[in-house]
């Protein structure tokens, strides 16, 4: 029997949530009303700008609201008003109160960036990265009073290539998982889609603190390599040279062995000893400046090769 409700209520925020706005967009869906958070100062300026989901939601002159609360009683009052078929939450950035999560006919639907159970949390594209994984995924679910823990509707697989930063892997899983969006309100309207309890072993993947950006010379190349993948664009993988403060943009790990950040070749290229391997540094940035290839780093100082370290 088809539904009575139509239409869709989108929470969302970031750029990871615009790929999906606009398939349901694209998809000719009914969007009842955006839901983005308010306005925030960015960059060294603080400047206030507007979320990336606030901008498509104007562009295409959708009913738009940024609560300061999510529990606010005229807020919710409004969304019961509204009566949807579907609450999809993409990035939002806030907990979804109990009381909005049985407003839907189907229940809120989000799509979380990993192949849940592992990875729960507001970092799973980051920390999947620094933990060296070479598969995750995106997972569409039903929104429980859990932190990512409701069952599972749809999962789609995704190999993460060596070339992969956390900037460009939220790229691709973002368009993936619009398209895993899309599939999972048409299979939920036809009734063809079981939700599935979480199994197996969880992990939790918390939000990065600039500390965690942290080099650990002792560790392997490959996790330092990962951990830099994993951490750009923020906070960035850095480490510290002549007490100079640098950011490690982009490095290639090779065999050889050393003393622990120790640079081992400052002549046209630079390498650092790990405590397995070595780090072939690609890209480079001092604190203040741009980014800038480790030739341009090496040109502008005094490195001795086998004497000064990054600590």
């Amino acid at each position: 029997m088809p539904s009575k409700r139509e239409g869709i209520i989108f929470f969302g925020t970031p750029a990871f949530a615009v790929p999906t706005l606009n398939a349901l967009i694209s998809d000719k869906e009914k969007i009842l009303l955006v839901v983005t958070q308010p306005d925030k100062p960015k960059g060294r300026g603080k400047v206030i700008q507007p979320a990336e989901v606030k901008k498509i939601a104007l562009e295409h002159r959708l009913p738009l609201i940024q609560p300061d609360r999510v529990r606010d009683e005229n807020f919710i009052k409004m969304l019961k008003e509204l009566n949807p078929e579907f609450i999809v939450v993409v990035a939002y950035g806030k907990i979804i109160p109990g009381e909005i999560l049985k407003i839907p006919e189907y229940g809120c639907i989000n799509l979380h960036a990993s192949l849940l159970p592992k990875y729960r949390g507001a970092a799973p594209i980051q920390w999947a990265l620094i933990k060296g994984e070479k598969i995750t995924g995106v997972t569409t679910m039903l929104i429980d009073e859990g932190l990512d823990t409701g069952p599972i509707l749809l999962q789609k697989e995704v190999l993460i290539e060596d070339e992969d930063n956390a900037q460009s892997f939220s790229e691709k899983l973002s368009r993936i998982g619009a398209d895993l969006i899309v599939e999972t309100l048409d299979k939920m309207r036809k009734g063809v889609i079981t939700p599935i309890p979480q199994s197996g072993e969880s992990s939790y993947a918390p939000q990065l603190k600039k500390e965690d950006g942290k080099i650990n010379w002792s560790v392997s190349a490959i996790e330092i390599f990962n951990l830099i993948r994993g951490t750009y664009p923020w906070p960035c993988a850095y480490s510290f040279f002549k007490n100079e403060r640098v950011k490690i943009i982009k490095a290639q790990v090779m065999e050889g062995e050393s003393e622990s950040g120790m640079i081992v070749k400052a002549k046209n290229e630079l390498i650092v000893a790990t405590g397995r391997g070595f780090l072939k540094i690609l890209l480079i940035q001092p604190e203040g400046k741009k980014i800038m290839t480790a030739k341009e780093f090496i040109s502008g100082r005094k490195i001795n090769e086998g004497v000064d370290s990054f600590f």
